[in-house]
C-alpha cells in the first residue's frame, strides 16, 4: 500500500489500511488537532503515521501536487472541494470530496410526530446545527402540519443555549464570529423577503458567536435560505400537499448528502427513500455517523465514501498479479 494523504476526514480507515496521514486542519482548530495528533503519539502509533500539519492554501497546494502523496480527501466547503479536486485533478490524485449538505428531513402523515419532532430537533440542533448531514430543511405532510410544528417550534423554544462544558447545555456557540454574521445575514435575507420566524430569529446579545436557535416558515425560491446551506441553528420547515411534494421539494437543491424519513409504514418509509436523490438515508432516527456504515453523497455534496468498507476502499491500490500455465 502507497502513502496516502487525507486532508481535514476521519482518518483510521486510512491508517488501518496501512497508509501514513498527513492532516491539515480547519483553520479554527489548531488546539484540537494538535491533542488529536498527540492521542495517536500516546496510543504507540508509529512515528509519522499521524502528522498534523499547520499549512497555508499555497502551501496545500504543493502538498497534494507532491509525488509521494497518492490521495486527497477533504471534508469541507463546496469551494474548497472545488478547489482541492482541481489540483488533485492536475496531478492524477485519487480524490475524496465530502462537501456541503442541505438534508431533507420528512415527516410523513404516518409519522409519530413525537418521536419526528424529538428526531428533528437532535438532528438539526446538535453541534449548534454545524453539521454536514443535519436534518435543514424539515418538510411535513399537511395532515399532521399543525401539530409536528407545535410540538416541534415548543421543543425548539426550551434548548437551553450556554457554556457548552455544563452538563444541562443543549447548545453552545457557533464556531467564529463570522460563522454566526454569515448566518444572520442569510436569515435576514428570508426575513426581508417574508419568511417567518416562529422563534429566535437573530444573534443573541452577549459576547461572542452566538445565535438564537430559529425556526422559519414560509421560505420561497427567491430567498437565500432555500438554496443555501444554513451552517448553524435555523431550521426551515415546509408543508409538502403529497408525497410526491414531498420528494420533489426534497430534491430541489444542488446538495444530496444525507435525508432522514420519519413514518410508521415500512414499506412506505423504503419506497420513499429510493426516490430521494441523496447519498444516504435514515428512517426513524436522527441523522448520524457510525464507523462502520459508508458515508458520503451525490451532487455538490461531493464524491466517494469516507468511513465502513466503501470507505477503506477509497485508498487501496488493487494490483493484478496473473501467473499463465
Amino acid at each position: 500500500m502507497q502513502l496516502c494523504e487525507l486532508w481535514i476526514v476521519p482518518v483510521h480507515s486510512g491508517l488501518l489500511n496501512g497508509n501514513t496521514i498527513l492532516l491539515k486542519h480547519a483553520p479554527q482548530c489548531p488546539e484540537s488537532a494538535l491533542a488529536m495528533e498527540q492521542i495517536f503519539r500516546d496510543a504507540g502509533a508509529p512515528e509519522g503515521a499521524y502528522v498534523n500539519i499547520f499549512a497555508t492554501t499555497e502551501q496545500v497546494a504543493g502538498i497534494i501536487a507532491d509525488p509521494r502523496v497518492q490521495g486527497v480527501s477533504l471534508t469541507g466547503s463546496e469551494r474548497a472541494g472545488s478547489a482541492v479536486a482541481e489540483i488533485a485533478g492536475r496531478n492524477l490524485k485519487k480524490v475524496v470530496l465530502e462537501l456541503g449538505g442541505s438534508d431533507p428531513f420528512l415527516v410523513l402523515d404516518s409519522a409519530d410526530v413525537d418521536q419526528a419532532a424529538t428526531h428533528a430537533l437532535f438532528g438539526r440542533f446538535g453541534n449548534t446545527g454545524q453539521a454536514c448531514n443535519a436534518a435543514k430543511r424539515i418538510i411535513v405532510a399537511d395532515a399532521v402540519y399543525d401539530e409536528f410544528i407545535e410540538k416541534f417550534v415548543s421543543a425548539v423554544t426550551s434548548v437551553k443555549v450556554g457554556d457548552p462544558t455544563e452538563p444541562d447545555t443543549f447548545m453552545g456557540p457557533l464556531s467564529s464570529s463570522a460563522a454566526r454574521d454569515g448566518l444572520a445575514a442569510q436569515v435576514d435575507d428570508a426575513v426581508a423577503k417574508g419568511a417567518n420566524v416562529l422563534t429566535g430569529g437573530a444573534p443573541l446579545e452577549q459576547p461572542g458567536a452566538w445565535y438564537q436557535p430559529t425556526v422559519l416558515a414560509g421560505v420561497t425560491e427567491d430567498m437565500r435560505a432555500f438554496s443555501e446551506e444554513l451552517f448553524g441553528p435555523v431550521a426551515v420547515v415546509y408543508r409538502a400537499s403529497s408525497e410526491d411534494d414531498a420528494v420533489e421539494l426534497a430534491s430541489n437543491s444542488v446538495y444530496g448528502l444525507g435525508a432522514v424519513i420519519q413514518s410508521t409504514d415500512a414499506a412506505k418509509a423504503q419506497a420513499i427513500a429510493a426516490r430521494l436523490d441523496t447519498g444516504m438515508v435514515y428512517i426513524n432516527e436522527a441523522p448520524g455517523t457510525a464507523p462502520e456504515l459508508p458515508f458520503g453523497g451525490i451532487k455538490r455534496s461531493g464524491v466517494g465514501r469516507e468511513l465502513g468498507k466503501y470507505g477503506m476502499d477509497e485508498f487501496v491500490n488493487r494490483k493484478l498479479i496473473r501467473t499463465g500455465k
